[in-house]
C-alpha cells in the first residue's frame, strides 16, 4: 500500500485511501511533495487523545513518574479481593 498521495489523488480515489487510514492507521497527503494533511483512523485519533489527555492530567503524570522511579509498589487485581 501506498501510504503518501497528492491532493488529486486522493480527490479521485477518497474512499480507497480511506480504507486504507482505517487499515494502516494513517494515510498521508502531500502538494508538491510536501505533506500538507493527514487522514487518520479512528482506532489512531481515540488513541492520540487518550495519550494526551494522560499527559495533560498532573496527577497521571506523577503517578507514571513514581511508578518509573520506583516509589510506587504495583498490586495484581487479584489481591485487592483479598480479606487480609
Amino acid at each position: 500500500m501506498k501510504s503518501t498521495y497528492s491532493i488529486s489523488e486522493a480527490q479521485s480515489r477518497f474512499p480507497g485511501i480511506v480504507r486504507e487510514a482505517q487499515d494502516a492507521g494513517s494515510v498521508t497527503i502531500s502538494r508538491h511533495g510536501e505533506p500538507v494533511a493527514y487522514l487518520v483512523s479512528r482506532e489512531r485519533m481515540e488513541a492520540i487523545v487518550e495519550t494526551l489527555e494522560i499527559l495533560g492530567n498532573p496527577r497521571a503524570m506523577k503517578a507514571i513518574a513514581d511508578h518509573r522511579s520506583g516509589k510506587v509498589r504495583l498490586t495484581p487485581l487479584a489481591h485487592l479481593d483479598r480479606d487480609e
